[in-house]
C-alpha cells in the first residue's frame, strides 16, 4: 500500500511529460500536413546516388561471394 504513495505522483508526471510532448509537437507543426510525406514517398523519382552504389548498379546483379566465371 505505501507503494501507492511512489506510484500516484510518478504517473501524474509521467502523465505531464507526455502531455507536454505533444503539445511540443502540435506547436512546431508536426502534425499540420500529413497527407504530403505520405504522397512525397510515391510520387519521388530516384534518390541520388553515391559513386559506390552508381558503379554497384552498373554491373549485372550478383550475390556477394560468388563469382560470374564458370
Amino acid at each position: 500500500m505505501d507503494i501507492l504513495y511512489l506510484l500516484i505522483p510518478l504517473s501524474a508526471v509521467l502523465v505531464l511529460f507526455i502531455v507536454a510532448v505533444f503539445g511540443w509537437a502540435v506547436h512546431k507543426g508536426q502534425f499540420e500536413d500529413l497527407e504530403r510525406e505520405a504522397d512525397r514517398i510515391l510520387t519521388e523519382g530516384d534518390p541520388a546516388l553515391d559513386t559506390d552504389q552508381a558503379r554497384a548498379r552498373g554491373r549485372a546483379e550478383e550475390s556477394p561471394g560468388r563469382s560470374t566465371a564458370s
